[in-house]
C-alpha cells in the first residue's frame, strides 16, 4: 500500500467507523467500536490535528484526552510494534500531563496562537512528528487495519 493509499484508506475507514457511532464519538457509544478501530480512529485525529496544528492544536480541540491520556501510546507499542513512536507518545502525553489545565482552557485565538511560544516543547514534538514519523507510521497504521479487516473476514 503506497503512503496516498494509506492515507485514503485511513479516511474512508474512520468515516465508516464516525458514521457507525452517529458522526460523533462519546461515552456512550466509544464501547460500539472494537479497540483496533479505536487505534485507527485516535490516528486518525492524530494524524489530522498535528499535521494542521500540531499538539497544540490537537489538545485545544479537545482530543487529548483519548489520543494521548487514552491507551494509544501503550497499544502502538505492543499490539504493532511501534515501539519507538508509542515512547515518543509517551514523551509528548508526559508534557501533556504537565500543563494539562492550561492547554485544554478555553481561549482566544491570540491567547491559542500564543501557546505556540508558551509549550515550545509540545510545539517541538509536532514537527518531529511530521519530519520523523508520520510518512512511516501511516501506512503502517493502515497495514495492519487492513489486516484486522481480512482477518475477520476470514
Amino acid at each position: 500500500m503506497t503512503y496516498n493509499e494509506s492515507v485514503d484508506f485511513i479516511n474512508k475507514e474512520s468515516d465508516r467507523l464516525l458514521k457507525r457511532v452517529n458522526g460523533e464519538l462519546t461515552e456512550q457509544n466509544m464501547e460500539q467500536l472494537s479497540l483496533d478501530e479505536h487505534i485507527l480512529l485516535a490516528y486518525k485525529y492524530l494524524r489530522d490535528e498535528v499535521m494542521e496544528g500540531g499538539f497544540i492544536q490537537l489538545i485545544q480541540n479537545g482530543y487529548g484526552p483519548y489520543v494521548l491520556l487514552g491507551p494509544l501510546p501503550m497499544l502502538l507499542k505492543k499490539q504493532l510494534g511501534l515501539k519507538k513512536f508509542g515512547q515518543f507518545l509517551f514523551d509528548v502525553k508526559r508534557e501533556y500531563s504537565l500543563h494539562k489545565d492550561e492547554l485544554e482552557a478555553d481561549k482566544t485565538d491570540e491567547e491559542f496562537m500564543a501557546q505556540y511560544e508558551q509549550f515550545e516543547t509540545l510545539n517541538e514534538y509536532g514537527d518531529e512528528y511530521l519530519d520523523d514519523y508520520e510518512e512511516i507510521i501511516t501506512p503502517a497504521i493502515a497495514e495492519y487495519f487492513q489486516n484486522q479487516v481480512n482477518e475477520q473476514k476470514n
